[in-house]
Order: C-alpha cells, then sequence, then structure tokens
C-alpha cells in the first residue's frame, strides 16, 4: 500500500511539473547578464529575449549586472527562486573564476541547473591603425625589447581572453601587462583611445571599426581562417595551436528547476537562435548558433577539466 502511495504522488507531481512546464511561462523572464551593454553577451541576450516574447507572448527582461568578475549577477541568480524565471548567460569566465577567484563561490557542475549551449563566436587580437605593431610578432618582438610596459586590453579577470593573453605571454615567452575591463566595450574603446598596445575581444565587438579602419586585426582564434578575414592569420598558423580562441555563451538555472521547465526554455532558445531573421542577425555579428549542442551538464564539465589544466600550465593563483 505504501508503495502503490508513493507511487501515485510520484506520478501526481509528474504530472503537476508537466502542467506547469505547458503554462511556462505566466509572468516576465529576466535573463541575467554579466557584462555591461553594448557587449558580445548583451547583444546575444537581447536578440534571444526579443524573439522568446513572441514565443512565450511574456515580456522577457535583459538585466545588465557587470561587475566583480560576474560574482554580482551569478549570486543573484544563484539565490533566485528555482522556477525558470530567472536565468544567467554564461560563458567560459562562470568555468573559469571558481579556480582562480576565491569569492566566486560557486561550482558550475554543481550549483547550477544547465540550460542549454546557444553559440559560439571568434576572439580576435587587434590594435590601433597608429601601433607601430602591424603584426602579432611585431607585437611580440615589442613586448621583449621593453617588459612590462606593452599593455593587453581585454573583458575580465577570469575570461577566456584574459586566458589568452596569458597562454600567449607563456608560449611567447613575453613579459606583458593584462589590462582588465568590466566589458568587451569598454576594452575595445581603450584600444581606439590608444590607451593600450592591443585588445583581445570577440570579433562582434571590432567588426564595426576594423571595416571603418579604425582598428587594425593582427590575428583571430579560430582554427581557419575566417571567410570575411581571409588576409588575417589564425593563432595556429603563428605557431600558438594550443590557445583555443574561440568563446561560447550559453544560459543556466537555479539549482532545483524542474526538468520540465527547463527542456521547455532549451527548446523555446535552441528555436529562436535558428529562426532566419535572428540567425542573420548573430552570424552577421559572428555568433554562429551550436547545430547539435551536447548536453550543456556535460560541456560544463569537460570545459572545467579543459581550463583547469590550462590554468595550472599558465601559472595563475588565485
Amino acid at each position: 500500500m505504501i508503495r502503490l502511495t508513493s507511487c501515485f504522488f510520484a506520478l501526481l507531481l509528474s504530472c503537476a511539473c508537466a502542467a506547469w512546464a505547458q503554462s511556462f511561462p505566466a509572468k516576465p523572464v529576466h535573463l541575467v547578464v554579466a557584462f555591461p551593454a553594448g557587449g558580445t553577451a548583451d547583444l546575444l541576450a537581447r536578440s534571444v529575449g526579443d524573439a522568446l516574447v513572441d514565443t512565450w507572448r511574456q515580456p522577457v527582461i535583459v538585466e545588465n549586472k557587470p561587475g566583480a568578475g560576474a560574482i554580482i549577477a551569478t549570486a543573484q541568480v544563484q539565490r533566485a527562486a528555482p522556477d525558470g524565471y530567472t536565468l544567467l548567460m554564461v560563458a567560459p569566465s562562470f568555468v573559469m573564476n571558481p579556480m582562480l577567484n576565491s569569492e566566486a563561490r560557486w561550482d558550475p557542475t554543481k550549483d547550477f541547473t544547465p540550460v542549454v549551449q546557444l553559440v559560439t563566436s571568434p576572439l580576435v587580437i587587434a590594435t590601433s591603425p597608429e601601433s607601430p605593431s602591424r603584426t602579432l610578432k611585431d607585437l611580440i618582438d615589442k613586448a621583449r625589447a621593453n617588459p612590462g610596459t606593452v599593455t593587453i586590453a581585454a573583458v575580465g579577470p577570469n575570461t577566456q581572453q584574459h586566458m589568452i593573453a596569458e597562454m600567449l605571454k607563456l608560449e611567447a615567452k613575453v613579459d606583458w601587462v593584462y589590462a582588465p575591463y568590466n566589458g568587451g566595450a569598454p576594452a575595445v574603446l581603450a584600444a581606439l583611445g590608444g590607451h593600450v598596445d592591443a585588445v583581445i575581444a570577440n570579433y562582434s565587438e571590432v567588426s564595426a571599426h576594423i571595416a571603418g579602419g579604425r582598428l587594425r586585426m593582427l590575428a583571430t582564434g579560430t582554427r581557419e581562417r575566417l571567410e570575411n578575414l581571409k588576409d588575417v592569420p589564425t593563432l595556429a598558423e603563428l605557431g600558438y595551436s594550443l590557445i583555443d580562441g574561440t568563446i561560447w555563451f550559453g544560459f543556466v538555472a537555479p539549482l532545483g528547476t524542474p526538468r520540465e521547465v527547463v527542456q521547455k526554455i532549451r527548446t523555446d532558445m535552441q528555436k529562436v537562435v535558428n529562426l532566419p531573421s535572428v540567425r542573420d542577425k548573430l552570424v552577421g555579428q559572428s555568433l554562429y548558433p551550436v547545430p547539435s549542442p551536447e548536453p550543456f551538464g556535460t560541456f560544463l564539465a569537460a570545459q572545467s577539466q579543459r581550463y583547469g589544466s590550462l590554468i595550472r600550465q599558465a601559472g595563475l593563483k588565485q
């Protein structure tokens, strides 16, 4: 009898969760972004959010919460109710932060419910046209000749852009200064103004400046040359094949968010990023929807292992 009763309540709970998922969302959904407005993450969140409004018939509110190495935004979502109405956009920094910052008190594989990986985007290294460094080799030679004076701007710290700066420093055997900014857009502005020697950023954050002649490309982080940048070499071509310069973006939810709700969010997000109008907009900014993403929890676990190894190799500490 007890066993039958337990099965009955389990069935009721399953039916209730399914009904909840079907009615989701019944109120506004908040997409929390740990980066400032104007950058790649913000553009992606707003593109997805705008499309979801038509699907969900509910407001989708993008909240930019930059600062403190993404700790503010991450903590907000970690404390939120596990009901699917508060989601966190994540990037490689979500995985790296706890390894490098003692204030980042979360485990990316245990303290959140993974939802979906949505897009990937190439990272690039660029400099001002007025810079004497016309190639990456020029920049590295300058750093070797002037130890501790060459500055490389990027969003961070504890981001993939930061990791590229450190791995290049290690592999090229140079001593340059990593200059962290609250977002990719402010880092790019520093390069535009000539306040730093170079910037590592998402291509979407520099593409208009490249086209307008306000920045010069030195290298891309992709394995193959970008279709629209055939004259720009890759880091692999230049001898730095171990450095991965492709960034990813996805969403996680508070731990305990019902599986059925997570599945609905995942399905709807994957649908909207592949709508022709949304896909064209994203691809135009070098944000490429992931065709068949593996389970996001599996992906995050693999990323944790990978970045843990790179961080140890680079000798980075908290």
